[in-house]
């Protein structure tokens, strides 16, 4: 499997592409703030085709970019349908200090609209996209639609004495010794809490974690030192 990432725009949001191998068709997963040269820069150096953006949930850091990149590459947008909205209205779930920023961004200016294919995912569904197969977990506390997706490795690429076969994309669910914030409009902490413990927690120690933000992670590492998944907390 062939993953790559950088962290965009001022909230530093991981975007990734994701493909079965360079040369070949891929998705783009959350691409926020001025990902789209990143994103086309990947594709270019890579040979690579989109054909979906999928998204972790629809806060702007993390679906900015989504429209233009659909409408250059054709592609699908997936989203869980408690956030769908937010493709057109993504401030209705942010505070003010995104609404400043966002003035700054674009001068003042900004509008946003669905990509013309938009499509939803639920709890359990299982996407098939550029011969990859997604898992989407349905993780609702940061946003009523947040989503993570988690794929498995194939066996003749797992690293030796590595234990990991699978990879989490965990969004703002999960993060490396932290999890998502819940005080923002959409957000609920009550809901977050029972996402890190039924969604969360049953992931297993094998599972790489990819997260919005920040360095990447194990569930392995985050059960042992994850103040938020200690015994007690949930």
């Amino acid at each position: 499997m062939f993953i790559a990432s950088f962290p965009a725009g001022p909230w530093q949001t991981n975007c990734y592409v994701v493909a079965t191998a360079p040369g070949s068709e891929c998705l783009i997963l959350d691409p926020g703030v001025d990902a789209a040269t990143g994103v086309r820069d990947l594709v270019a150096e890579h040979r690579l085709k989109p054909v979906a953006v999928v998204l972790t949930h629809g806060h702007l850091d993390h679906m900015f970019s989504v429209a233009p990149l659909c409408g250059d590459y054709q592609s699908t947008c997936w989203i869980h349908p408690d956030d769908r909205h937010l493709l057109t209205d993504p401030l209705a779930a942010m505070g003010p200090e995104a609404h400043l920023l966002l003035a700054q961004l674009t001068g003042g200016k900004a509008s946003f609209a669905e990509p013309d294919d938009v499509r939803e995912l639920v709890d359990g569904s299982v996407l098939e996209i550029a011969g990859v197969r997604l898992d989407a977990i349905h993780a609702p506390g940061h946003t009523a639609g947040s989503v993570m997706y988690r794929a498995d490795y194939p066996p003749r690429e797992l690293a030796a004495g590595s234990g990991i076969d699978q990879v989490v994309w965990s969004g703002d669910v999960l993060f490396a010794g932290s999890i998502g914030r819940t005080d923002l409009p959409g957000g609920d902490h009550a809901q977050m809490l029972t996402s890190l413990r039924t969604k969360v927690l049953p992931l297993p120690d094998t599972a790489a974690v990819l997260p919005g933000h920040g360095p990447q992670t194990t569930m392995a590492r985050e059960r042992a030192t994850n103040p938020y998944l200690a015994a007690g907390q949930l």
